[in-house]
């Protein structure tokens, strides 16, 4: 699988972070991460790294994408 890299700022210049944090997280914990790949998109709970990942791909995450967008999401 081909990652698409980004430095985190908590990166010491020799260990990179792969996962980032959503800018639409919160600070009271209800934190979301996701990693981008050539063909995958994952996401897991920032609370639970070691927890499950959710895994999408590209279509299914563009159809999330637009079905939050409309609305569906909503609570």
């Amino acid at each position: 699988m081909d990652w698409i890299w980004t430095t985190s700022s908590y990166s010491d210049g020799m260990n990179c972070v792969e996962w980032r944090k959503s800018s639409y997280s919160s600070n009271n914990g209800s934190c979301v991460e996701y990693r981008i790949g050539t063909n995958v998109i994952e996401v897991r709970d920032s609370k639970d790294r070691e927890g499950p990942v959710l895994t999408y791909t590209p279509k299914e995450w563009e159809a999330f994408i637009l079905g939050v967008k409309d609305g569906q999401a909503d609570l």
